[in-house]
């Protein structure tokens, strides 16, 4: 089983990893069940609070986390980022990259990926251009609700079911027609998608 280490800080917005742990955790319709779980990361071991006020314990800190034993690094949005509060967070996040292990923000963690030069020569997106700072990658910002490119996923935060079908597609949790039925169902609400899904 590889772990998929999921930051927790204070002020951790709440709708922005549920798709991701969720589906992570479900087995359901899932090319080989029981093949990753999602632990929590904190930069120590004391309790955070959500922004929607809800407390979740770190599993480990992340001193004693290792991109070796990890699948991806999945990074949410908080107000924290944009103190520079959360830059061991970014950091860590390179030392994932360096190791050739996936990384994904979404929202305000974009900002910290930005800041560690990650984002300087692949394509991402974001909350807005303008909220990443001067970095050498503005020409790659695009449009689109999720990028992914060589290992790196980025998100605005309004788009937490996107940023989580890019997570699954990049984990290869699903059979592609699933991970379409999927999409679709969140997506819409049509329940025709639903059907797609069983049937995959």
């Amino acid at each position: 089983m590889k772990t998929i280490h999921l930051a927790v800080y204070d002020g951790l917005a709440d709708w922005e990893f549920g798709y991701v742990a969720a589906g992570v955790n479900n087995p359901a319709f899932q090319r080989e069940p029981g093949r990753f779980r999602v632990r929590a990361v904190g930069a120590g071991p004391e309790p955070v609070t959500t922004i929607g006020g809800l407390r979740i314990v770190p599993d480990l800190v992340l001193a004693d986390a290792d991109p070796a034993d990890s699948a991806m690094l999945v990074l949410p949005g908080a107000d924290a980022w944009s103190t520079g509060e959360l830059a061991p967070f970014g950091a860590a996040a390179r030392r994932w990259v360096g190791a050739g292990v996936p990384v994904a923000g979404i929202c305000g963690a974009v900002a910290g990926l930005a800041a560690e030069g990650l984002l300087d020569d692949r394509r991402h997106t974001g909350n807005a251009v303008e909220e990443l700072g001067g970095y050498a990658g503005a020409d790659r910002f695009g449009a689109e609700r999720a990028v992914r490119d060589r290992g790196v996923i980025t998100a605005g935060g309004a788009s937490p079911l996107e940023f989580a079908r890019e997570v699954f597609a990049e984990l290869d949790l699903y059979p592609d027609e699933v991970l379409e039925a999927w999409y679709g169902l969140h997506r819409t609400g049509d329940p025709a998608w639903f059907g797609g899904l069983v049937g995959a």
